[in-house]
């Protein structure tokens, strides 16, 4: 995806999030199967949306060209990381799936989502993707996906800024993005 991310950096934190990581590191550590992971991570996640103590001024700082993602936390052995992702109006990602189980949460705002299903390439037809679902996820909800079958676009269609909580597992800032594949293929747009 194009959406640079901005540094983490230890001081620029908040108590709340502070325990939303402690949080998160309680249901890594249980060491679950991702579909269990990403259930519990969305638990520890959801009571901190919408708190104003949450996020610093800086983290809700978005980019005129682009979403904006500000990496909160790199759990120390890469089991997790926390993005803040800021999105002004119109801004979107490309269609793409992740490699590793995510928990997203809306912080502030809405995010319009539509997911996908790949349809392989069969008796000389080319692979495709059909729409399966399209949501539009107010503030404070939650969910999670693991890998396949996590294939989606996300956007803010409202007319004012949008802010989402992502936990992956795995360590963002080694990989400098969560998206593993970037998808070109016909798709129900």
């Amino acid at each position: 995806m194009s959406a640079s991310i901005t540094a983490y950096r230890a001081a620029r934190t908040t108590g709340r999030l502070n325990d939303l990581v402690a949080g998160v590191r309680e249901a890594v550590g249980r060491g679950l199967p991702p579909d269990l992971t990403a259930y519990l991570v969305g638990e520890r996640l959801a009571p901190h949306l919408g708190a104003a103590d949450l996020l610093t001024d800086e983290q809700c700082e978005g980019h005129d060209d682009r979403y904006r993602q500000h990496l909160l936390h790199a759990e120390h052995d890469g089991s997790f990381s926390v993005v803040g992702l800021v999105w002004l109006p119109g801004q979107h990602t490309a269609v793409h799936d992740h490699v590793s189980w995510c928990v997203t949460g809306v912080h502030e705002g809405a995010e319009h989502e539509r997911r996908y299903r790949l349809v392989p390439a069969a008796s000389g037809s080319p692979a495709r993707l059909v729409a399966t679902e399209d949501l539009v996820n107010p503030q404070g909800a939650v969910c999670g996906f693991a890998p396949p079958g996590d294939i989606h676009r996300v956007w803010n269609a409202g007319t004012e800024r949008a802010i989402s909580l992502h936990v992956y597992g795995a360590d963002i800032s080694r990989l400098g993005t969560s998206v593993r594949r970037v998808y070109e293929l016909p798709a129900d747009r």
